[in-house]
């Protein structure tokens, strides 16, 4: 699927004020996952989210992201994490090994976990794109993320209605 031609349907968020939400953000690479933070953290807002209910905590990298997220659901103080990451290809399989387990991992957690963990990992080439999906011209992927995140809540409270 094409950046470009993907975008979430916004006219049907559901209402988050009741909503709690787990951010947890990498270190590495940091001026492109803070700018990450920074959109997810509007959209939370914008559909009703309150400072108190998000609650952002920082790992050194994309591979302690597992860790984080595991943790943090385990501990059961809210209700959708999503973990923001930024690896950049290098010149080494460095690249390849953390973005498959990053991706395997989170997977399953999605799969065996209580609550939905958003993988907002960017995995680019270049730093150029990585800037490019961090508020750039292809627009800011924490926005998505937050956004996916409120309907994958929403999502799993249906469920248990």
């Amino acid at each position: 699927m094409s950046t470009e031609s993907f975008s979430l349907n916004r006219s049907n968020v559901p209402d988050a004020s009741e909503m709690r939400f787990g951010v947890i953000v990498t270190e590495w690479n940091n001026d492109i996952t803070d700018k990450l933070l920074e959109g997810t953290l509007r959209i939370l807002k914008e559909n009703g989210a309150g400072e108190h209910a998000i609650t952002i905590m920082r790992v050194p990298g994309s591979f302690e992201l597992i860790y984080g997220c595991a943790e943090m659901a385990r501990h059961g103080l809210v209700d959708a994490i999503i973990a923001l990451g930024c690896v950049i290809r290098g010149d080494t399989p460095h690249f390849d090994y953390i973005c498959s387990g990053v991706t395997q991992e989170l997977a399953q957690q999605n799969t065996n976990g209580k609550i939905p963990v958003i993988n907002g990992v960017l995995t680019v080439n270049t730093h150029e794109q990585a800037e490019e999906r961090a508020g750039g011209k292809l627009g800011n992927k924490g926005e998505e993320y937050a956004l996916t995140a409120i309907m994958m809540v929403d999502f799993a409270w249906a469920l248990q209605k």
